[in-house]
């Protein structure tokens, strides 16, 4: 058990502080809060800055536990001080200041340098992100880093402060990601300042608008996320754009640092493999793939739109990163999206193909450690070719996971989707519904919106259903073929472990930021614990408060349907 900060200094190994190059023109002693371009190494060093007055909010105590830390650490005045910013009173062998890193922006595929202040891409990476602590822990290496916790030369501009609000839906819905078995960063604490404020843009009250109309002072905060590392396809990106326009004489040579780094700490199988450099570049873009299709097949089997999948917001470890305009759909829409700003190619059906945007620029980030090996430049390409097929096939095999089905019947999958985009449905609840495998097509409606229907639609979905059921009939095997009630209960479990009963909506979100705000954490608590268990049966006033469809006064509400970036 790490009783307090002295055990938990015991833990540090700063590996990418240890075997990366730092900017040269790094700050010493940490003081590097202004906006300027950095133009090579592979971070900056640079000091948190302290919020004022912190409180505790939450901790998740899972986490706590997987990690052995004691609980009750959470709330002890120096383990507050380091994770809200103050790293001036750590033990010795901690680092007082923390770490910031660069990297490109591309959208789409596309490659961007508008979004820099330079205009050349050196300026943009963690503007108010500050990694604090890399260490190991029962033998698994962990990154923590404070979202939040003040102005870095990749800034442009902004204060470097998160706030309550997004801090609060960040913190939930990491810890719902792990619950729901997806692979994910993890919250670690959170607190807020009780005297700092900032200003963000919102929306009124009640405002249907898709762009903010008013400036709001929100409380500051400081969560704590934790990841076996923040790399990402976009830090990537930056040094494979370098070594490509050969912009500084050690470009490559950084590349090559920063891709053994990458494989040391995510890919460890591949680290010890008995392989040369370029056959783990090629292994290393094949694991990565199978890990990214995997991912993203599973945010569209629970529901989940990341918003804003942009290259920099796509973990090279193949886990979910950064929690900003996400969101968890209530009414089944194919081009779904949360972020006002997203538009169709980050839309819920289209994260397939966001993925594959960003897989290509992560090949070629690859390419200059490959340019004199003609056949590992072909291989790479195959690789990258492959990604369709394989992420289609994940996906017929989840959307056949969801239906209780051993392979997946398409022009049943084309006549569901086709009725589900015509009838308004909660996902959520329909898949959980279909989970119970009823006699009758009547019990899934309650899962949809509206009470009263054509008989024509009801028909389509009862001649959908009865099809449905017949093909588990004669399609499954006799254990899962719900032809017995052995095999129905059967088939009905393994369903309900794919279908989740609750998942984290915007509508759970708002009520508990609002109250935070008056100083009473009590729903964040209570939704984190709910979200814990997401596939289980809970109490009935639990069934009652969040497996529900949301209230018709909520659609199309700012804030709530649909959120700004500074979500």
């Amino acid at each position: 058990m790490i009783e307090n900060l002295n055990d938990f200094s015991k833990t540090v190994d700063y590996s990418l502080i240890n075997t990366l190059t730092p900017d040269p023109l790094t700050s010493s002693d940490g003081n590097d809060h202004s906006p300027r371009e950095v133009k090579s190494g592979h971070y900056v060093s640079v000091n948190s800055e302290a919020i004022e007055n912190p409180k505790y909010v939450i901790h998740s105590k899972t986490f706590f536990e997987e990690l052995t830390l004691r609980d009750a650490l959470a709330q002890e005045e120096g383990f507050m001080r380091m994770f809200s910013g103050d790293l001036s009173q750590l033990p010795d062998s901690m680092r007082s200041s923390g770490w910031a890193c660069g990297y490109a922006l591309s959208i789409y595929g596309n490659e961007y340098y508008d979004n820099c202040p330079f205009r050349t891409g050196n300026g943009y990476g963690d503007g108010r992100a500050i990694s604090v602590f890399e260490g190991v822990i029962n033998g698994k290496r962990w990154e923590m880093q404070l979202k939040g916790g003040g102005r870095t030369p990749y800034c442009r501009g902004a204060d470097g402060r998160a706030v309550l609000r997004s801090s609060i839906r960040e913190f939930l819905a990491q810890e719902h990601m792990h619950s729901l078995g997806i692979p994910t960063s993890r919250s670690l604490t959170l607190y807020s300042s009780q005297t700092e404020k900032v200003h963000r843009p919102w929306f009124h009250q009640g405002s249907q608008s898709v762009d903010p109309e008013v400036m709001i002072a929100e409380s500051v905060a400081i969560s704590t996320r934790v990841a076996p590392s923040f790399l990402r396809v976009g830090q990537l990106e930056l040094f494979g754009r370098r070594a490509r326009k050969e912009e500084h004489p050690d470009a490559l040579s950084e590349l090559h640092e920063l891709v053994h780094h990458l494989i040391d700490r995510e890919y460890p199988e591949i680290h010890e493999a008995n392989l040369n450099p370029e056959q783990k570049y090629l292994r290393l873009a094949r694991t990565f793939q199978s890990r990214l299709t995997s991912l993203v097949t599973n945010w569209v089997r629970v529901g989940y739109c990341q918003g804003n999948f942009n290259s920099d917001n796509c973990a090279l470890g193949g886990f979910t990163l950064d929690y900003g305009p996400f969101g968890f759909m209530d009414q089944f829409d194919p081009n779904y999206q949360p972020w006002t700003g997203g538009g169709i190619h980050f839309s819920f059906l289209n994260q397939p193909q966001a993925a594959l945007e960003n897989f290509k620029m992560f090949c070629l980030s690859l390419r200059p450690l490959l340019q004199n090996d003609r056949d590992a430049m072909l291989e790479l390409d195959q690789i990258f070719s492959d990604f369709p097929s394989i992420i289609l096939a994940k996906m017929h095999e989840m959307w056949a996971s969801k239906l209780g089905l051993k392979t997946l019947d398409l022009d049943l999958f084309d006549e569901l989707i086709a009725l589900m985009t015509k009838t308004p449905l909660d996902y959520t609840i329909f898949f959980r519904e279909l989970s119970k495998l009823p006699e009758k097509f009547t019990p899934v409606q309650i899962s949809f919106y509206n009470e009263h229907h054509e008989i024509s639609i009801l028909d389509e979905w009862q001649q959908w259903f009865e099809k449905w059921i017949k093909m588990i009939h004669e399609a499954n095997p006799i254990e899962i073929n719900a032809t017995s009630p052995e095999s129905k209960q059967s088939l009905s479990r393994i369903m309900k472990e794919v279908n989740p009963k609750y998942t984290l909506r915007e509508w759970h979100l708002v009520p508990a930021y609002e109250k935070a705000n008056l100083g009473d954490f009590s729903l964040i608590e209570e939704l984190n614990e709910v979200m814990k268990t997401p596939y289980s049966e809970q109490s009935k006033e639990v069934e009652e408060k969040f497996y529900r469809k949301k209230p018709s006064e909520l659609f199309n509400i700012a804030g709530i349907s649909h959120v700004s970036c500074s979500s």
